[in-house]
């Protein structure tokens, strides 16, 4: 079993490419500066390089962690995402197929509208409301139109180790702040990138066939407000988590639309028979008790 990852520099990419390596198997890493997915003829050269080098019998899962997700900037910079998001997606699903190489896609819970009120199942209707949103989903039917037996894996609300995200944002400003508000109604199911990382690994080392290509959904177990998450960094911190307090989306506006519910059903996941991810509450104890010195400010 040999895996290719594609944006191995991010937060998920960088839990996938050392989990993988910790169990045993042949990984090679592409970060964006290594690996430009929006150029079909790199895209093919690094596959085809990958699949000639697997050993006799052996079997190549590309993941794609790699996307586009500075979801303001891309309301203004629309080209770009969906250079990234769509077009590179299906260059590495074109690529993938043409080699027999497996391929999971890692995409978003903005593929939704967010006017649900019960966890989105994997064939309700997608609707997004944002120009990242909507490129994440032109990848999604690009991946599958491409490569039918590929699986797409919709996450949501993630944070990790590596890079910038809102669990860091918290523990920075409970340092620098005496209070400060957050919206609370805005709710999904916040997923810790080590525990997104082990999930689809485990479904990428599935012998193929067992997991029907299509679509899946998978993030932390339960759900909060992005006020309540702030309140629980808070608290796994040692402060008091009343200092922060609750606000509209209307108070604080962003140039994006953000989806007013995106909790993900995870029933087609465990229907498949892989394993659900912890609750949230509980892989945030973890995260910040095995990466002090990356969730807590100096």
């Amino acid at each position: 079993m040999s895996l290719l990852v594609t944006g191995a520099r991010g937060q998920l990419g960088s839990d996938l490419v050392l989990q993988a390596s910790g169990a045993g198997l042949a990984v090679v890493a592409f970060g964006s500066a290594d690996l430009d997915i929006t150029d079909a003829a790199a895209v093919d050269a690094a596959l085809g390089a990958f699949a000639d080098g697997l050993p006799a019998g052996g079997r190549g899962v590309v993941v794609n962690a790699a996307a586009y997700t500075a979801v303001d900037n891309a309301e203004d910079d629309s080209e770009r995402a969906y250079r990234v998001n769509e077009t590179g997606s299906a260059n590495l699903a074109r690529s993938a197929a043409a080699r027999g190489l497996g391929l999971v896609h890692v995409s978003t819970d903005y593929v939704f509208p967010g006017d649900a009120t019960t966890p989105y199942e994997v064939d309700a209707p997608t609707g997004p409301r944002s120009v990242y949103g909507a490129s994440k989903l032109a990848g999604e039917k690009a991946v599958l139109a491409a490569h039918p037996d590929a699986h797409v894996v919709r996450t949501a609300w993630v944070y990790g180790a590596a890079g910038n995200n809102f669990v860091k944002t918290m523990a920075r400003l409970e340092a620098a702040r005496p209070n400060i508000s957050v919206v609370d109604d805005q709710v999904g199911s916040p997923t810790y990138s080590a525990d997104l990382a082990a999930g689809l690994l485990e479904l990428a080392t599935r012998p193929a066939g067992t997991v029907p290509g299509g679509v899946l959904h998978l993030t932390g177990g339960g759900h909060t407000t992005w006020c309540g998450f702030a309140r629980a960094v808070f608290a796994e911190l040692g402060a008091d988590p009343t200092r922060v307090g609750a606000i509209a989306s209307a108070d604080y506006p962003q140039k994006a639309h953000r989806p007013a519910y995106s909790v993900l059903s995870p029933a087609a996941w465990t229907a498949a028979g892989l394993t659900p991810l912890r609750p949230w509450d509980a892989a945030l104890s973890v995260a910040l008790a095995e990466h002090p010195a990356a969730f807590r400010p100096a």
